[in-house]
């Protein structure tokens, strides 16, 4: 006989898969509408957001590298146009900084919406932060990007790193640079490289640029590392690549030029990468409390203003009795009472 209330156990196995499949069911209807609009806001100005897709991600591997964290991509709409954006949120800014160099169009030119951002005839690449955007059919203008931004969340505002401005400007080919932070984007842009010699594991960075010269273009790699000593080490592991490349150490800097058509040209290059150390003087600059004369000064300044207070107490105490007697006429004012004891005659 069996208890109305007690299941079956092959009616209670049906019952847990039926909830696991109701869950799982549940959870695939939920997680689309939990991502929608992780990066992307409902509208930017007067245009609405339409659909949120996922971001196409190629060589993600380099990605991984720059610290990619989140990306997503998304259509607006406005009467009858539309355009579409697509949004990476990196861990640091220098990745972010990464990102535009390799995401940026051989054909873009530089614009003024921001520090750094370049424009295509319609479209615009723009780093906020952590953030890269990219903006293909429209480009906003400066409220909306303004407004945009005040909207992202985990931005981060760390300071950019300082080897991209020892590459040379003249002769440089407009929109090649490309910087380097491990052995995905080494192989990526300086395949000739290995990375055993670049070696990451000691904090290196690169920045690369491609140069004109009369004979061809070049590629010109500038590798950064922690102390000078570790680039003295590396110089040589650096010469010892086959292919004629040019090395050159400047401080904790090892620049090559790869493979050079023009020698003439490369050492002209080269000679364009310095090293210039910002040096901070720790040094004790006496002020006037450490000089002696001074203390003395202070001192009898002290004494002065110690005595005038003394004369201006004594006059205002006497002037305050002078007018107490005055007060009490008839009477003298502080009169003693004396008592004519004399010595007891026996």
């Amino acid at each position: 006989m069996s208890h109305p209330f007690l299941i079956p156990v092959e009616a209670e196995g049906e019952l847990m898969a039926s909830n696991r499949e109701m869950k799982f069911l549940l959870a695939t209807l939920l997680v689309p509408t939990l991502c929608v609009g992780a990066i992307w806001p409902g509208n930017i100005g007067a245009w609405k957001r339409a659909a949120t897709m996922q971001a196409t991600l190629f060589d993600r591997p380099i990605w991984d590298e720059y610290g990619l964290k989140e990306s997503e991509a998304a259509r607006y709409e406005n009467g009858g146009g539309n355009f579409t954006v697509t949004g990476y949120r990196l861990q640091e800014t220098t990745g972010a900084m990464a990102a535009f160099d390799w995401q940026r169009p051989a054909k873009s030119t530089v614009s003024r919406l921001a520090p750094m951002a370049a424009e295509t005839g319609d479209g615009l690449l723009v780093v906020h932060g952590n953030y890269l955007l990219s903006f293909n059919g429209h480009k906003p203008e400066a409220a909306e990007l303004g407004a945009l931004f005040e909207g992202l969340r985990n931005v981060d505002t760390t300071v950019l790193p300082t080897l991209p401005a020892n590459l040379p400007a003249q002769d440089r080919v407009a929109n090649s640079e490309r910087y380097i932070i491990g052995p995905a984007s080494l192989a990526k842009f300086i395949p000739g490289i290995p990375p055993s010699v670049a070696a990451f594991h000691y904090g290196a960075e690169a920045q690369m640029g491609v140069f004109h010269s009369p004979k061809g273009e070049m590629g010109l790699v500038i590798f950064s590392y922690p102390t000078p000593q570790i680039a003295m080490q590396k110089e040589a592991d650096f010469r010892g690549i086959p292919g004629g490349n040019i090395v050159k150490r400047s401080g904790p800097l090892v620049a090559v030029v790869l493979t050079p058509p023009d020698l003439d040209a490369a050492e002209r290059l080269l000679a364009q990468v310095k090293y210039r150390a910002l040096v901070t003087l720790d040094q004790w600059v006496p002020s006037r409390k450490d000089n002696i004369g001074n203390l003395v000064i202070n001192a009898f300044v002290l004494i002065g203003i110690l005595l005038g207070f003394m004369v201006a107490s004594g006059l205002a105490f006497g002037g305050l009795m002078a007018l107490r007697r005055r007060g009490n006429r008839g009477e003298e004012a502080d009169a003693l009472t004396t008592l004519n004891l004399g010595r007891p005659w026996v």
